[in-house]
Protein backbone atom coordinates (compact mmCIF):
# COMPACT_ATOMS: atom_id res chain seq x y z
CA UNK A 1 0.00 0.00 0.00
CA UNK A 2 2.68 2.69 0.55
CA UNK A 3 4.64 2.31 -2.92
CA UNK A 4 1.10 2.70 -4.46
CA UNK A 5 -1.08 4.82 -2.45
CA UNK A 6 -1.70 7.30 -5.28
CA UNK A 7 -3.35 4.65 -7.21
CA UNK A 8 -7.08 3.40 -7.13
CA UNK A 9 -6.84 0.50 -4.93
CA UNK A 10 -9.38 -1.85 -3.77
CA UNK A 11 -9.67 -4.14 -0.93
CA UNK A 12 -11.12 -7.20 -3.20
CA UNK A 13 -7.98 -6.24 -5.20
CA UNK A 14 -5.65 -6.42 -2.44
CA UNK A 15 -7.17 -9.40 -0.93
CA UNK A 16 -6.60 -11.45 -4.44
CA UNK A 17 -3.08 -10.17 -4.05
CA UNK A 18 -2.71 -11.94 -1.36
CA UNK A 19 -4.52 -15.11 -2.28
CA UNK A 20 -7.29 -14.30 0.86
CA UNK A 21 -11.11 -13.70 0.59
CA UNK A 22 -12.60 -10.33 0.81
CA UNK A 23 -13.43 -10.98 4.56
CA UNK A 24 -10.43 -12.80 5.77
CA UNK A 25 -7.92 -10.11 4.32
CA UNK A 26 -9.74 -7.53 6.14
CA UNK A 27 -9.78 -9.59 9.60
CA UNK A 28 -6.30 -10.37 9.24
CA UNK A 29 -4.73 -6.31 8.27
CA UNK A 30 -7.08 -5.50 11.20
CA UNK A 31 -5.42 -7.91 13.29
CA UNK A 32 -2.15 -6.73 11.82
CA UNK A 33 -2.52 -3.18 11.90
CA UNK A 34 -5.21 -2.47 14.44
CA UNK A 35 -7.15 -0.64 11.77
CA UNK A 36 -9.16 -1.43 8.50
CA UNK A 37 -7.37 -1.71 5.12
CA UNK A 38 -9.37 1.36 3.72
CA UNK A 39 -8.58 3.92 7.02
CA UNK A 40 -4.96 2.91 7.20
CA UNK A 41 -4.64 3.66 3.13
CA UNK A 42 -6.32 6.96 4.08
CA UNK A 43 -3.80 7.87 6.85
CA UNK A 44 -0.48 6.39 4.21
CA UNK A 45 -2.07 9.00 1.74
CA UNK A 46 -2.76 12.02 4.42
CA UNK A 47 1.02 11.61 5.41
CA UNK A 48 2.37 11.97 1.86
CA UNK A 49 -0.14 15.11 1.33
CA UNK A 50 1.13 16.75 4.59
CA UNK A 51 4.91 16.17 2.87
CA UNK A 52 3.87 17.91 -0.51
CA UNK A 53 1.97 20.26 1.31
CA UNK A 54 4.84 21.55 3.83
CA UNK A 55 6.89 21.03 -0.06
CA UNK A 56 4.89 24.02 -0.80
CA UNK A 57 2.54 21.69 -3.89
CA UNK A 58 -0.80 23.14 -3.85
CA UNK A 59 -3.73 21.48 -2.01
CA UNK A 60 -5.69 20.94 -5.39
CA UNK A 61 -2.61 19.39 -6.59
CA UNK A 62 -1.86 17.39 -3.50
CA UNK A 63 -5.22 15.45 -3.54
CA UNK A 64 -5.21 13.75 -7.35
CA UNK A 65 -1.79 13.05 -6.67
CA UNK A 66 -1.92 10.92 -3.21
CA UNK A 67 -4.95 9.04 -4.76
CA UNK A 68 -7.91 10.94 -3.43
CA UNK A 69 -10.79 12.29 -5.80
CA UNK A 70 -10.96 15.93 -4.89
CA UNK A 71 -9.46 18.67 -2.68
CA UNK A 72 -12.41 18.04 -0.62
CA UNK A 73 -12.22 14.10 -0.63
CA UNK A 74 -8.74 14.97 1.11
CA UNK A 75 -9.71 17.42 3.71
CA UNK A 76 -12.72 15.42 4.50
CA UNK A 77 -9.82 12.58 5.62
CA UNK A 78 -6.91 15.12 6.39
CA UNK A 79 -9.13 17.18 9.31
CA UNK A 80 -10.65 13.48 10.33
CA UNK A 81 -6.78 11.99 11.20
CA UNK A 82 -4.98 15.03 11.85
CA UNK A 83 -7.85 17.14 13.27
CA UNK A 84 -7.27 20.16 11.35
CA UNK A 85 -7.55 21.09 7.58
CA UNK A 86 -4.88 20.77 5.21
CA UNK A 87 -4.83 25.02 4.97
CA UNK A 88 -4.53 25.35 9.02
CA UNK A 89 -1.56 22.64 9.08
CA UNK A 90 0.48 24.61 6.47
CA UNK A 91 -0.16 27.52 8.65
CA UNK A 92 0.49 26.43 11.72
CA UNK A 93 3.39 24.88 10.53
CA UNK A 94 4.63 27.57 8.64
CA UNK A 95 3.74 30.17 11.37
CA UNK A 96 7.17 31.86 12.90
CA UNK A 97 7.42 30.16 16.33
CA UNK A 98 5.48 32.39 18.74
CA UNK A 99 7.68 33.93 21.71
CA UNK A 100 7.05 32.46 25.13
CA UNK A 101 4.62 33.75 27.54
CA UNK A 102 5.35 37.02 30.12
CA UNK A 103 5.95 34.78 33.05
CA UNK A 104 8.58 32.85 30.61
CA UNK A 105 10.31 35.71 29.28
CA UNK A 106 10.71 37.20 32.64
CA UNK A 107 12.23 34.08 33.97
CA UNK A 108 14.26 33.93 31.12
CA UNK A 109 15.29 37.39 31.35
CA UNK A 110 16.24 36.49 35.30
CA UNK A 111 18.38 33.37 34.16
CA UNK A 112 20.24 35.51 31.32
CA UNK A 113 20.87 38.43 33.83
CA UNK A 114 21.96 35.64 36.33
CA UNK A 115 24.49 33.93 33.79
CA UNK A 116 25.92 37.62 32.88
CA UNK A 117 26.85 38.74 36.57
CA UNK A 118 28.31 35.16 36.88
CA UNK A 119 30.34 35.62 33.84
CA UNK A 120 31.75 38.93 34.74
Amino acid sequence: MESHFDEALSVPQLAQMCALSVSRFATAFRQRFGEAPHRYLCGVRVAAAQRLLLAGVPGSHVATDVGFFDQSHLARHFKRICGETPSEFVDRHRRPARRAPCADRRADQGARAAWATNVR
